[in-house]
């Protein structure tokens, strides 16, 4: 009798220190999620090019799908010249005449000079002879008439040298000016909606689904590709109502699941603030414990690859 109640003892003390244990790291019963991402276009058109399939690990920075683009390629190309010309325009007014227009005005400041020279040469013998009584008066009105003419000639001739060196005025310029804005706005319009045709992956992931075959009319907005980066694989498991002081934001928890070849850690994210029942039952101090509130929980994403979502998962707390 005394053995027997030796071993029972010894029992009691198992399950005593079993429970303490279980009580001092205790383990909740989870399954894996994963937030798939959605990749979409924000124009419509038809799918030319699909350039993953499902199951393919991608990374970042790699084509998903494009669009045809054939109006949106012309209207980038005609953005391009509207500016290229803008700007040509602009810098011409800059600059002024060029050498050769320059050469041109002075050619007929020189041809004016020398018209002068002679006009003022004739009006001097003119008056001379005028006061001989050699010409009449009205033939010394006429050469005083060229002269003057001449002479403006002259005077306008250089002053068109002078405006031909000159950039354009600052009302033109500033015309000008805004009409390159405007050209530039364009242009980076007609380049972004040329962009949108081409959908590049975001982050390294697993493709999970397509949902376009090559060839078909894709509308704004629709999704082609259904995206799982290993960042957005998460765990939930649930807590009773009574042992939520055990968990904390960031605390650490370690999951195990059936084919894991080791454990893998991960921290808590998020702490639901509305409780729920496990089954349909009415609220009371007897169903107390049927209470339990939602966590949520991210492994690292070198080790979020190992999970599925919908696997099972057994969750302890460290």
């Amino acid at each position: 009798m005394r053995r027997g109640a030796i071993v029972i003892a010894a029992a009691l003390t198992c399950i005593f220190l079993a429970g303490c244990t279980r009580s001092a790291n205790p383990s909740y019963q989870g399954y894996a999620e994963g937030e798939n991402v959605y990749l979409a276009a924000s124009l419509s058109g038809h799918l030319t090019r699909l350039a993953v399939a499902r199951g393919d690990s991608v990374q970042a920075g790699a084509s998903a799908f494009a669009l045809e683009s054939v109006e949106e390629d012309a209207a980038e190309r005609t953005a391009r010249a509207q500016l290229s010309t803008a700007l040509a325009q602009l810098d011409d007014l800059k600059t002024g005449k060029r050498p050769p227009e320059l050469g041109v005005v002075q050619a007929q400041l020189r041809e004016a000079q020398a018209q002068a020279a002679q006009s003022a040469s004739k009006l001097a013998r003119d008056e001379a002879q005028y006061l001989s009584a050699t010409i009449s008066r009205e033939q010394l009105e006429a050469s005083r008439a060229t002269a003057a003419v001449d002479t403006a000639r002259v005077h306008e001739m250089s002053e068109q040298l002078v405006v031909a060196k000159l950039p354009g005025r600052d009302q033109q310029l500033r015309a000008l000016a805004a009409q390159a804005d405007a050209a530039r706005a364009t242009l980076a319009g007609a380049q972004w909606r040329l962009a949108q045709k081409t959908v590049m992956i975001p982050s390294a992931g697993v493709v999970l689904d397509t949902m376009y075959r090559e060839g078909e009319w894709v509308a704004a907005g629709n999704p082609v590709v259904s995206l799982l980066p290993p960042q957005n694989i998460k765990v939930r498991f649930f807590v009773p109502e009574g042992e939520l002081g055990r968990v904390s934001l960031q605390q650490r928890v370690v999951l195990h699941c059936d084919g894991c070849a080791a454990p893998i850690e991960a921290r808590i994210t998020f702490i639901s603030p509305q409780a729920e029942f496990t089954p349909p039952v009415i609220y009371s101090n007897e169903t107390r414990n049927k209470l339990v509130f939602m966590i949520e929980a991210h492994p690292a994403p070198a080790d979020a690859v190992r999970l599925h979502p919908g696997q099972p998962i057994e969750v302890a707390l460290s």
